[in-house]
């Protein structure tokens, strides 16, 4: 079986958006634009932040670094955006990990 990868926004936002929400406890949105994904990321992180669990607290830190690759994946070349969407994939997934 191939490895699938998720190299792309659209990708990402597809593969996550679902269990983001699910830390939120709201409904998972739609459709999101890349912005619109990293300000679900960056609020999953704040809330996850704010516990006093420390499992939540280091996923928190996870997302973080999440957010910090994805905006930085907004302006950069193609080459450049594959590498920090990875880097943003491995930190969320293992944000979702530790929190779940």
């Amino acid at each position: 079986m191939p490895v699938q990868t998720v190299d792309t926004f659209p990708a990402l936002v597809s593969r996550f958006v679902a269990d983001l929400a699910n830390l939120l406890e709201e409904p998972t949105p739609r459709t999101l634009s890349a912005t619109d994904f990293i300000d679900l990321v960056e609020r999953t992180r704040d809330v996850l932040g704010s516990s006093s669990l420390g499992t939540l607290y280091d996923a928190s830190e996870d997302l973080d670094a999440a957010a910090i690759y994805l905006t930085d994946a907004l302006d950069s070349e193609p080459a450049d955006q594959t590498l920090l969407l990875a880097r943003a994939r491995t930190h969320l997934r293992d944000a979702i990990e530790t929190a779940g």
